[in-house]
């Protein structure tokens, strides 16, 4: 068969990075041919002359020219702005594209991609958390292939091969905890950024380490798991399972439990969704057997975790709130990254936010927009 030509939105970030891996790994069934970064315009460059890739962007166009000199000796085609993006994704030399752009900004690429009925492979679970809604419809009209890339997300997808959504009765996404399992609340307002960053088991971006930190990343996979598979709020459930070896399980109408497990390492996900349907074989890490190994999962309490139970006050009034979360989220994360808050105030100023932000009960594109940029001031002015 012919190479799989993949676009990755977000080569330079965490889930990019991982993903050039899998390409170099199968290099005989998938090649990169357009890589987009927002600002690391040195690390584009490295990735675009050692993948030998056709096109790169530059979101922001304030590196177009560093960019282009450090690419003037080779055939690549270098672009600047999220314009240049929006409009390369209609070229036939791309087969699938990962998304892997973090937060809002992910947005429209996810929607174009939906319009053209490309391929998806989707890491900005944002995407799906700012406009379940909107998205699924767009799905529905123009039959878009989609396909999870996060862990959990992913591993109810697989485990529902061959099975009917309407035959999920329940499914249990797990979470490990964080740095901070079992830490009292009251030292957990004196945590530092460092220390957030070092999770227990993946290695992650800094935003997406923090969100799973304060398990808003889990809230986060909440609300795309209802949106992606249909279900009710309380069809969905969290467990705290301190391994990560077990991504999520599904509970069936029979009362069988499926269940997918695998090493955690996000390349096994990413390689699924570029590679998908196959499974060509690799040299990731494994579960090892021949060692004792414990899977331990207990319910992960809302009252002890409050932005997971934030998420599920969106599910249940929707309309932009999830919009507004996501912004409000942002912004804390940041402001945490730069010592500018306290670990325990970003699920206040997400909730603050979440209670100050106009409520718009079936958002369009343009309204999302204006929830998104208004959400922002108002966290802001929280911090």
């Amino acid at each position: 068969m012919e190479k799989r030509r993949i676009a990755i939105l977000g080569s330079t970030g965490s889930v990019g990075q991982q993903a050039l891996s899998v390409i170099q790994e199968h290099s005989q069934l998938l090649e990169a041919t357009l890589l987009v970064a927002h600002s690391n315009y040195k690390l584009l460059a490295e990735q675009a002359i050692q993948f030998e890739v056709n096109t790169v962007i530059i979101i922001d166009e304030r590196y177009y020219e560093a960019l282009n000199n450090l690419l003037a000796q080779t055939d690549i085609k270098v672009f600047g702005g999220r314009g240049s993006l929006l409009d390369i994704l209609e070229s036939d030399s791309i087969d699938l594209v990962l998304n892997a752009i973090v937060g809002f900004a992910g947005l429209a690429a996810s929607l174009r991609c939906i319009s053209l009925r490309k391929p998806l492979a989707l890491a900005n679970k944002e995407s799906i958390v700012v406009a379940g809604e909107l998205i699924m419809k767009e799905i529905r009209q123009f039959q878009a292939p989609l396909i999870p890339v996060d862990s959990e997300p992913s591993a109810i997808f697989q485990c529902m091969k061959g099975e009917q959504f309407s035959d999920i009765q329940r499914i249990y996404l797990t979470a490990s905890g964080g740095p901070f399992l079992n830490f009292p609340v009251d030292a957990l307002k004196k945590v530092s950024p460092v220390q957030a960053l070092k999770h227990p088991n993946w290695k992650m971006g800094p935003k997406i380490s923090i969100d799973s930190a304060g398990l808003m990343n889990k809230g986060f996979e909440v609300i795309e798991a209802f949106w992606l598979f249909n279900l009710k709020p309380e069809q969905i459930d969290v467990l705290i399972h301190p391994s990560s070896v077990v991504h999520s399980m599904v509970q069936l109408t029979d009362g069988s439990l499926k269940a997918h497990a695998a090493y955690p390492d996000m390349k096994i996900q990413i390689q699924y969704a570029l590679a998908y349907p196959m499974r060509p074989s690799n040299s990731f890490p494994t579960i090892d057997f021949s060692r004792p190994t414990q899977w331990d999962f207990s319910p992960a309490r809302k009252d002890d975790y409050p932005n997971l139970q934030l998420a599920y006050q969106v599910l249940d009034k929707q309309g932009n709130t999830g919009c507004t979360l996501n912004a409000a989220n942002e912004i804390a994360v940041d402001a945490f990254l730069k010592h500018r808050i306290a670990f325990t105030d970003i699920p206040r100023i997400n909730e603050q936010t979440l209670n100050q932000m106009p409520f718009i009960p079936n958002p369009g594109l343009e309204e999302l927009i204006q929830t998104d940029k208004e959400a922002r001031i108002i966290a802001e002015s929280l911090l």
